[in-house]
């Protein structure tokens, strides 16, 4: 190895038995923030439940109804709701201090320049769902809770008129189908907000290309489509929102794969790989390598 390799890389000569003793090590670290994330969580469950529930109280009010009270269907109800909430906040509680113990097991393997490269996506990507997450619960539940809420109805009054009485329709929701629903809102909106840093990281891996995503774009929106089906509830207003929002983004992620490919081109120009009559400059970096 020369000195100029000795330089672009980390030393991690350590034996097998080292590396494993410090995943070993980090992963303890990482289950030991967690848990501490979890039952700091678990003593504010109930400000952190009452925060989850604004939209439902919202949409309640707009609607006429004061009391948006839920219910608890089984005696243990409760708890597992409690529990719920202190492994999702533990989790983004943890999150950070999980990822950077992640960063310290893998960055001695890595290269200066895939160092340089790939902590960018590792600080994008907690972003990105944040940015989902608060898209889904400020934008999404609203209006997806005023359209279920929507097909309630007041009953009348019993009379001597037995055949003009209506029953009533009122919502009267299970804390813990409610809790699973707006998680479930937030994790699938979190999760497709990745699909930019997921595929620019492919696309500088060389995995995927812009022209590539573009031709497949009709396949896209097909499966766009289906996931919208699949990870929200059934009703239209939120599946439409979550196809506009992921073919929006799918489109984001075509311009950014594009910029990363305009970028390593001109690298590999100045570095003098590049030549206009290859089809393929980073199969002539690879031979001059």
């Amino acid at each position: 190895m020369t000195s100029a390799d000795h330089d672009e890389i980390e030393d991690s000569s350590a034996p097998l038995i080292e590396h494993l003793a410090e995943l070993r090590t980090r992963l303890m670290h990482s289950a030991f923030a967690f848990i501490i994330g979890m039952v700091i969580c678990f003593t504010v469950w109930n400000p952190i439940f009452n925060f989850l529930t604004h939209p439902l109280c919202d949409a309640m009010a707009a609607r006429g109804t004061a009391d948006c009270g839920l219910i608890l269907i089984k005696l243990q109800e409760g708890f597992f709701v409690a529990i719920s909430i202190s492994l999702l906040g533990g989790l983004i509680l943890s999150f950070p201090y999980i990822s950077y113990q992640m960063w310290r097991f893998v960055a001695p393997g890595l290269y200066k320049s895939e160092q340089g490269a790939f902590l960018p996506f590792l600080i994008a990507s907690p972003f990105m769902f944040f940015l989902g997450a608060s898209f889904a619960f400020y934008v999404v539940t609203p209006l997806a809770f005023d359209f279920f809420l929507g097909f309630q109805q007041p009953g009348s009054v019993l009379n001597e008129d037995v055949t003009n009485a209506t029953a009533g329709i009122a919502f009267q929701g299970s804390a813990q189908e409610y809790l699973s629903l707006t998680i479930k809102f937030i994790v699938a909106f979190g999760l497709c907000f990745q699909l930019p840093v997921l595929l620019t990281l492919m696309g500088k891996a060389g995995l995927v290309s812009a022209e590539g995503l573009g031709n497949v774009r009709k396949y896209a929106v097909v499966a766009i489509l289906v996931l919208a089906a699949l990870v929200t509830p059934p009703d239209v207003i939120t599946q439409v929102i979550l196809f506009v929002v992921v073919y929006g983004l799918y489109e984001v992620s075509i311009w950014l794969v594009r910029r990363v490919e305009r970028k390593r081109e001109a690298r590999l120009r100045a570095e003098g790989y590049y030549d206009d009559e290859d089809e393929d400059p980073l199969m002539k970096e690879f031979d001059e390598e």
